[in-house]
């Protein structure tokens, strides 16, 4: 499924959300946004698969479905902007979205 979202600058916003769930998304711009998945919950959390977008190629987030906790697939933008990205519920055998973007 393609979405849009409007993120505000500042800290980490959560796009996508997945509590004992699987997932996968896609995302390529804009450049120099930063990219995240965030496991478990406050002090006791965890970052994992931090990537920066280029604005031209397309970056990956995956989450697995075997966490009990809830896992957030996250952005941090450097200017208010609306962002499009392309997400999955369950895991996807593809390196690219099914939908160019």
């Amino acid at each position: 499924m393609l979405k849009t979202r409007h993120v505000e600058k500042g800290d980490w916003r959560t796009l996508e959300w997945f509590w004992n769930a699987s997932g996968t998304a896609f995302f390529r711009q804009p450049a120099d946004a930063q990219i995240k998945v965030r496991y478990g919950f406050g002090f006791f959390g965890t970052n994992g698969q931090e990537q920066t977008l280029d604005g031209s190629n397309y970056k990956k987030l995956v989450v697995g479905g075997t966490s009990i906790t809830r896992d957030r697939m996250q952005i941090k933008v450097p200017r208010n902007t609306d962002i499009r990205y392309e997400v999955h519920g369950g895991g996807v055998s593809f390196d690219v979205p099914e939908i160019p973007f």
